[in-house]
């Protein structure tokens, strides 16, 4: 909204910083954290006394016994904070930054309804699972299509790397890899974006896991996405310049902001957990992020963490299937760990250190190539 009055009317001269992404960026995501703190307290109490309260799975580790009745859907706390911060310092004449705000919001739309499905209408099991699925994978495929038809079929600059909006873009592999073309592209780009939001879901089982992994791959994704929109940057490192691709920063540094403020409330002991509401929501965003960015493959190691939750799933239901023994303790590999012995708070500060880490390694894959 500032953009739009510093673009089209005369103002002082304080605005035209808002014509800078840096600028806006840095503001949105101190505007979505402050915000976070400052209604924090606001939706808690509101979600308890309309008993948005969280149950605990009876065949999960004793210790999360003590946080039954802990309010939930405190993904809605996040989806705000991120959207008032948007809203302000946004560009909505950018399509990519519209289209995937709105997807955003959608995905929260999902895990709203199967979280008021479990604490409101007290269904086990949440929305459908079908169901469920079958509106994921529509959203995916509006997003998909969508960033496919209005995106330039092949992008040619001046001086930088030539490539197609179907192009595949591997970590240490200079250029782009293969042309995937349509057919191909958007199915994997929605299994990129269902993937990721299932598998941030699957963290999100310890106090703060989910939420702290989210805001070090948010942080490490503005980063690229200021340097994919900047021509001089992106050349400079090899990197497919991705035009309007800056103001994904902005998005995404009003997702970290509205994520830290989360974890003030959601640390050790959590006051509120986000619930499907946000882990949908941030795990959809990220993924939506990554097929913009020409980054679908070096999300695997940025999401590292959320990668190692969901493959401790798969290999234990698959190896209770076919050998009928499982591998872990628990699956997801955050209760095998707490089945150990460890403490609650040492597995999510050694996991927020495995995605620090690997974080780090993805940003050094830049130059390297």
């Amino acid at each position: 909204m500032l953009e739009f009055i510093y673009q089209h009317f005369d103002t002082p001269g304080f605005f035209r910083l808002f014509g800078f992404v840096s600028f806006r960026a840095l503001l949105a995501a101190m505007t979505a954290m402050g915000f976070s703190f400052l209604f924090g307290n606001v939706i808690i109490e509101r979600l308890r006394r309309l008993n948005f309260r969280e149950t605990i799975r009876s065949d999960g580790p004793e210790s999360h016994h003590a946080k039954a009745g802990t309010p939930t859907m405190g993904g809605l706390l996040i989806l705000a904070s991120m959207s008032f911060a948007c809203i302000l310092f946004g560009n909505f004449a950018n399509f990519h930054f519209t289209m995937l705000l709105g997807a955003t919001l959608a995905m929260g739309a999902i895990g709203f309804t199967d979280d008021y499905s479990k604490v409101v209408l007290k269904k086990k099991n949440g929305m459908n699972a079908r169901t469920k699925m079958v509106l994921t994978l529509a959203i995916a495929f509006l997003f998909c299509y969508g960033y496919y038809v209005c995106t330039p079929a092949e992008l040619r600059p001046e001086r930088g790397i030539s490539y197609t909006n179907t192009g595949l873009f591997v970590p240490f592999v200079k250029g782009q890899l293969l042309d995937l073309t349509a057919w191909l592209a958007i199915p994997f780009w929605m299994l990129v974006l269902v993937g990721c939001s299932h598998a941030v879901n699957l963290t999100d089982g310890l106090d703060g896991l989910a939420i702290g992994n989210a805001s070090i791959v948010s942080i490490t994704m503005g980063i690229l996405a200021y340097v994919t929109g900047t021509a001089r940057a992106a050349n400079y490192l090899n990197l497919p310049v991705v035009e309007g691709a800056h103001e994904i920063s902005v998005f995404l540094a009003a997702l970290t902001g509205a994520g830290v403020g989360f974890l003030w409330f959601n640390a050790a002991p959590a006051r509120i957990f986000m619930g499907d509401t946000g882990s949908l929501a941030l795990g959809g965003s990220l993924g939506m992020c990554a097929i913009i960015l020409k980054k679908e493959i070096l999300l695997v190691l940025m999401g590292g963490v959320f990668v190692m939750e969901a493959l401790s799933v798969i290999l234990q239901v698959a190896s209770f299937k076919l050998r009928g023994k499982r591998i872990f303790r628990m699956a997801p590999i955050h209760h095998h760990f707490e089945l150990l012995g460890w403490p609650e708070t040492r597995v999510v500060v050694r996991f927020w250190l495995i995605g620090i880490i690997l974080n780090l390694l993805s940003l050094s894959t830049l130059r390297i190539q």
